[in-house]
């Protein structure tokens, strides 16, 4: 059950993260999952407290969320990468193959260990908002935004940004040229 209002502007980096009750060290609890959507709430210093989509919230070290970005990008003429159906294709073909290993070890034919290296490398992102999709590209590491059969490559390497109510200052644009900025 998803909660309501909940948008993801981050997700969790591809290794997972470990996550606290609060943002105290000596208070672990259960860790994130790899690419889990989550929405930051507040920053304090290198702590992110985040929401996830069920309601269950923990504190991270928000400097190792991936931002997922607040708009779509701006629209333009399609190219080759303008259909999203072969994305898709490989994401539910990703998602087939970690599901038959998950029913393989749930029956007992499929040790831990073959379970690991069966799922090794398998790594998919999906968030679908309405008309709306992003899907994570593991073959580029980059995320893809589309609506309905247009998609547009959208990529982000930025730190986490404070909410907007906590920061209401941003920094001003910078132009960057090959000598530097």
């Amino acid at each position: 059950m998803t909660t309501p209002g909940f948008l993801p502007t981050h997700v969790v980096p591809g290794g997972g993260m470990p996550a606290w009750e609060t943002p105290d060290p000596g208070r672990p609890t259960v860790p994130l999952d790899p690419l889990l959507p989550v929405q930051l709430l507040e920053l304090r210093g290198d702590w992110g407290h985040v929401l996830c989509a069920n309601g269950w919230s923990a504190w991270v070290d928000g400097r190792l969320l991936v931002a997922v970005p607040r708009d779509p990008p701006p629209a333009g003429p399609p190219d080759a990468t303008a259909d999203p159906r072969p994305l898709l294709a490989r994401a539910e073909r990703a998602l087939a193959r970690y599901r038959a290993a998950v029913e393989e070890r749930a029956a007992g034919s499929l040790d831990g260990e073959t379970f690991t290296a069966r799922t090794r490398g398998l790594r998919l992102g999906v968030v679908v908002d309405g008309d709306a999709v992003w899907l994570y590209d593991a073959e580029h590491e980059r995320w893809v935004y589309g609506e309905g059969v247009r998609e547009a490559v959208y990529t982000t390497d930025e730190e986490p940004r404070r909410p907007a109510a906590q920061d209401p200052f941003h920094a001003p644009t910078q132009v960057v040229t090959p000598d530097g900025p």
